[in-house]
């Protein structure tokens, strides 16, 4: 897998899927695997035995990747958008194609 054009920390919108229309922050990029992992979206729960380490046991909800296809960048409105790469004062930015705004990142 090349490059990702999501980053940790972007703002995203989940586009399909169980969570489709919402939106989190990128917590953890995976680029070796394609894949995103989002705040609060794509929740997987565990049932937990007790253990010396926990012994209360219980529920564990942790946030399972979302393959990046599957999210696209929030513009400041909350709305989804792709990602193009452009080359300004020689130095290559992410800009977004809807709004043609830069992304910090």
């Amino acid at each position: 897998m090349s490059a990702l054009k999501i980053k940790k920390g972007d703002k995203v919108v989940v586009l399909s899927g169980k969570d489709k229309g919402k939106t989190g922050e990128v917590t953890k990029a995976l680029p070796q695997e394609g894949k995103v992992i989002v705040a609060g979206v794509n929740v997987a729960t565990r049932h937990r035995k007790p253990t010396q380490a926990n012994p209360q046991g219980g529920l564990e909800r942790i946030e399972a990747p979302l393959h990046v296809s599957k999210v696209a960048i929030a513009t400041a409105d909350g709305k989804p958008t792709r990602v193009r790469f452009e080359t300004q004062d020689g130095k290559k930015v992410r800009v977004a194609v809807k709004t043609g705004e830069k992304i910090d990142g």
